[in-house]
C-alpha cells in the first residue's frame, strides 16, 4: 500500500463526502478510490468512514485521523516547497484573515517584521469576528482561536489558549471570591450578549461521580452584557464584574495584578490557537513562510507578555 496516496484519497472523500467527487477530481473510478481506502482501514485496523448509498460519515477515530492527515500532508508539500524553492525568495500578495480583538493585538503587530524579512511580499490583514469563507473570499489563510467546526480547511495549531474567570482584587473585595462554578450565580458576570458567537456559555471542567471530569457549560448572568469582547474586558478591568476571558488577552494584566484569576481549579481543558488555509498541492511560499513564522513567535512566553504591555498604555516602556 502507498500509504502516502492512500492518506491523500481518505482526506479526498473525507473532505468531498463522495467517493465519486474524490475518484472524479484524481481522474480515478471510484472503485480504486474504495479500495485504497478499504486497505488504508485494514492496515490501520480501525473503522474510518461509515458508507452508505446515500452518504459517507467519518468515525470518531476518522475524525481525529482527518486532521493528523492533513497536517502530514501540508508538511510533505512544505518539504517539497523548501527544497523546490532552494533560494528563491518569495513574493506576491498574501491575504490574511483573523479574529478582531486578538488580530489587533497579537497578529497586527507581527506583520511589518514579517514583511521586513520577506521584503517582495505585500499583505492585507482583514480583521473580523465573523468565520470567513477562505475560497470563497480569496483569502490565503486564517488565524483561528478555540475549537474548530469540521471543515475541509488544513489546519495547523500554533499555540494554545485557555480561558479563565477574572476580576479585579477590588471588586472580589467588595463582593467576595467564588470557589465553585454554582456561586457565579451570585456575582455580576460580564457576558456576551445572546445575538453573539458564544452560545454555550462558560466552560468549567466538573467532576464527576466516577471520579473523573467532564466540561460543563454555564450561562452565567449579571446587570451588563455587550457583544463586543472588548467591551467586556475594559468592563472588567475597570470592577464591574467577573469576565470569562481567553488567556491571550488577560494574561498580562494577571501578571501585572491588575485582574486576578478566579475557579482556576475548575478551568477548561485548553483549546488552540490555528492557522487554517485550504488544502492546495503545491502550498504558495509566501503561505508556508508566514505559516512558520507565526509558529515561531507564538511558541515564546516572551512573546506573549510584550505583546500584552504594548497593549498597555500605562505599562513602562521595555
Amino acid at each position: 500500500m502507498d500509504k502516502l496516496k492512500a492518506f491523500e484519497s481518505f482526506v479526498s472523500v473525507a473532505t468531498r463526502g463522495s467517493l465519486t467527487a474524490a475518484a472524479r477530481a484524481e481522474g480515478v473510478a471510484p472503485a480504486i478510490m474504495g479500495r485504497r481506502l478499504d486497505a488504508l482501514e485494514e492496515h490501520l485496523g480501525v473503522k474510518l468512514l461509515v458508507r452508505t448509498t446515500r452518504r459517507i460519515s467519518l468515525t470518531h477515530e476518522g475524525a481525529a485521523f482527518l486532521e493528523d492527515c492533513q497536517r502530514l500532508l501540508a508538511d510533505v508539500a512544505n518539504a517539497e516547497a523548501s527544497v523546490s524553492a532552494g533560494g528563491v525568495r518569495a513574493n506576491g500578495h498574501l491575504r490574511v484573515t483573523a479574529p478582531a480583538g486578538f488580530g489587533r493585538r497579537h497578529v497586527a503587530p507581527l506583520v511589518p517584521r514579517f514583511l521586513a524579512e520577506q521584503p517582495a511580499v505585500t499583505l492585507s490583514l482583514n480583521l473580523s469576528d465573523r468565520v470567513v469563507d477562505l475560497a470563497a473570499e480569496g483569502f490565503d489563510c486564517a488565524v483561528r482561536v478555540g475549537d474548530l467546526p469540521d471543515s475541509s480547511l488544513v489546519s495547523v495549531r500554533v499555540a494554545d489558549n485557555r480561558r479563565l474567570c477574572v476580576a479585579t482584587s477590588e471588586y472580589l473585595q467588595r463582593n467576595g471570591t467564588p470557589r465553585h462554578p454554582s456561586e457565579l450565580v451570585q456575582h455580576d458576570c460580564l457576558t456576551l450578549s445572546s445575538e453573539a458567537s458564544q452560545t454555550r456559555g462558560w466552560a468549567f471542567r466538573m467532576p464527576t461521580s466516577a471520579g473523573g471530569s467532564e466540561v460543563v457549560h454555564l450561562k452565567p448572568a449579571g446587570p451588563m452584557d455587550c457583544s463586543d469582547g472588548q467591551v467586556l474586558y475594559d468592563w472588567c478591568l475597570a470592577g464591574h464584574g467577573i469576565a470569562w476571558r481567553s488567556t491571550w488577552e488577560v494574561e498580562g494584566d494577571i501578571a501585572a495584578g491588575r485582574l486576578v484569576a478566579v475557579l482556576e481549579d475548575f478551568a477548561a481543558p485548553p483549546n488552540g490557537i490555528y492557522v487554517l488555509f485550504p488544502q492546495r498541492k503545491h502550498l504558495p511560499l509566501r503561505v508556508r513562510l508566514w505559516i512558520d513564522f507565526l509558529r515561531h513567535h507564538f511558541a515564546q512566553p516572551a512573546f506573549w507578555s510584550r505583546s500584552a504591555a504594548a497593549a498597555d498604555p500605562s505599562a513602562p516602556p521595555h
